[in-house]
């Protein structure tokens, strides 16, 4: 049995004409200790497919589809079940870590409380737990760490907070939505670093998402690649660069800076990307493809799989460019 299924899901949220539908079919599946990449162009529906794995909804929004965590519904779960669920089996670290701790509370108060609460820890148990997992991460004189609001710290240094708040619950699935996105380059590269050490040092599954392709490939063993809404491609990791098959895939994977000084411009995607709340018929990316056919355009593209992965294209067998 694995860790995480996810089949046929879609998320439909409210809008001005009634409900529209951001997520369209997604499936994906983690295997237990495995770290799964989801990258994509923002909006393509990234981060709502991990906050709906933890069940961390917007108002009004309504799903299908099936997310089972160990062979469990989540969307069956009650309240109190919801709450064990996203702490000693699944938790999440979000872009922006001022966001999700309240800044007139104490990092202490955030730590120290949620164990309490959430595990049912005496106060004097988490806050030892508390130090213990600050230090883990990183964080020098976690004692008076404890006692400074969230305003005194940067943001490399809050982001290892919310790394250590994971730690207390020592969940099974680590969901990391753009951990490093806020962070400068240096502190993304460290805590980026962290959270990979900590995540294979303790066997936790991993979500990442992001939009750094390079750093996915580095990190994951398995890379899903998002266009509004859809998973159009699904590669391993070590194959990404060399073995991708989907047009998409292809055009972020050109977009990419060039080191060797060969080219002096970025090749752009053509077109401008398309939102899963658009009404598409065919290829949701047949616009923008320089590969597209009629077909393309009329037809929803067939889940084809290929060697070790799928890819959602009509011209997936036809050579479009070298594969190694």
């Amino acid at each position: 049995m694995s860790l995480l299924e996810v089949e046929g899901l879609t998320l439909d949220v409210p809008v001005d004409s009634g409900n529209g539908r951001i997520l369209h079919g997604v499936d994906l599946t983690v295997e237990a200790g495995s770290a799964m990449g989801i990258v994509g162009e923002s909006g393509s529906g990234k981060s709502m497919t991990v906050r709906t794995v933890a069940a961390l909804l917007p108002p009004g929004a309504t799903t299908s589809g099936t997310v089972s965590f160990e062979g469990e519904q989540v969307t069956g779960m009650s309240s109190d079940r919801l709450r064990r669920y996203r702490s000693s089996q699944v938790a999440m670290i979000f872009q922006d870590p001022r966001a999700a701790i309240n800044p007139v509370r104490k990092v202490g108060n955030f730590l120290i409380e949620n164990a309490v609460t959430n595990l049912g820890w005496s106060r004097s148990r988490a806050r030892e737990k508390a130090i213990e997992v600050l230090r883990e991460v990183g964080i020098n004189d976690p004692e008076r760490r404890l006692d400074a609001f969230p305003s005194e710290l940067s943001g490399g240094l809050l982001q290892r907070v919310m790394i250590a708040s994971t730690l207390l619950y020592e969940p099974q699935l680590l969901l990391a939505d753009e951990p490093t996105t806020a962070l400068d380059v240096t502190t993304q590269s460290a805590v980026m670093a962290l959270i990979d050490r900590l995540r294979r040092e303790r066997g936790m599954a991993m979500v990442f998402v992001t939009h750094d392709l390079e750093l996915a490939a580095a990190v994951c063993d398995t890379i899903l690649v998002m266009y509004a809404g859809r998973i159009v491609e699904k590669v391993p990791a070590s194959e990404l660069h060399e073995r991708s098959r989907h047009p998409y895939t292809r055009a972020l994977l050109d977009a990419r800076p060039r080191l060797d000084g060969r080219e002096s411009r970025l090749r752009a995607i053509p077109g401008q990307p398309l939102s899963g709340l658009e009404d598409v018929t065919g290829c949701a990316f047949a616009a923008r493809c320089p590969f597209a056919l009629d077909i393309c355009r009329t037809d929803d593209p067939p889940v084809v799989v290929v060697d070790d992965g799928e890819v959602r294209c009509h011209r997936v067998h036809d050579q479009l460019w070298e594969v190694s």
